[in-house]
């Protein structure tokens, strides 16, 4: 069950109308790395999930990121403005939104593609969802960095850094969950067989890189790398 709070988690505010911005932060309302992608994925994940401390983790992110949606949507629709400019005074940013929705947020990313079920990743192994999730958070801060980079509104700067942070949390997060299933899944009975131990070396030069001791993924516990 899912409860509404009338309150966004953080301000959303904006200096003025900026269409064009609007259309590039829709990215991470219907993209690929968007927030509505993030929470379909963690919430489908979690119900093959035995472990009810990891459960509730997952679904506690998954209600998080569809606060973020919400506000990701509140900002487009501050971007776009109030009247659809058939004048072109200025940029008309996202043609759906001036054509179809009458400016309201629209789910599809920057290119106007709409938002598919094909971008939630589900595989009912933990260890692999979790590393794909750790995956998820690192590529939305990504796009966040991007989108911070090309705007000068210190409303919607703010916005976005608080949104970037949040992802190296659920980063952190997910990285104690994955701590917490060595040796279970896919992660059970890593490198015992031959064919795991080699690296084809088909690059002229020196070899960097090798697999005799082949290890399963494993993180250095986040609390504890800055003490």
């Amino acid at each position: 069950m899912f409860k509404h709070d009338k309150n966004l988690l953080e301000m959303v505010r904006v200096e003025r109308p900026n269409p064009q911005y609007a259309v590039m932060l829709q990215e991470q309302l219907g993209g690929p790395q968007g927030e509505l992608k993030a929470g379909l994925q963690y919430v489908s994940q979690s119900f093959r999930i035995k472990d009810p401390e990891i459960r509730d983790l997952f679904l506690d992110i998954a209600a998080e990121e569809f606060s973020h949606m919400e506000m990701v949507a509140t900002a487009v629709n501050l971007l776009n403005g109030h009247d659809i400019d058939m004048q072109g005074t200025q940029p008309s940013g996202n043609i759906e939104a001036n054509v179809l929705t009458g400016l309201a947020p629209y789910l599809t990313n920057g290119s106007g593609v709409p938002f598919t079920a094909a971008y939630v990743n589900v595989t009912g192994d933990l260890a692999a969802d979790i590393l794909s999730n750790i995956a998820a958070e690192q590529r939305a801060k990504v796009v966040y960095e991007y989108l911070h980079r090309q705007i000068n509104d210190q409303h919607v700067r703010q916005m976005i850094d608080f949104l970037l942070n949040r992802e190296e949390a659920h980063n952190t997060l997910f990285r104690q969950a994955f701590q917490k299933i060595q040796d279970s899944g896919s992660n059970r009975d890593w490198g015992v067989d031959q064919d795991a131990r080699l690296y084809f070396d088909l690059s002229p030069g020196t070899n960097h890189f090798h697999v005799n001791s082949p290890q399963a993924p494993s993180f250095q516990n986040p609390d504890y790398t800055h003490q």
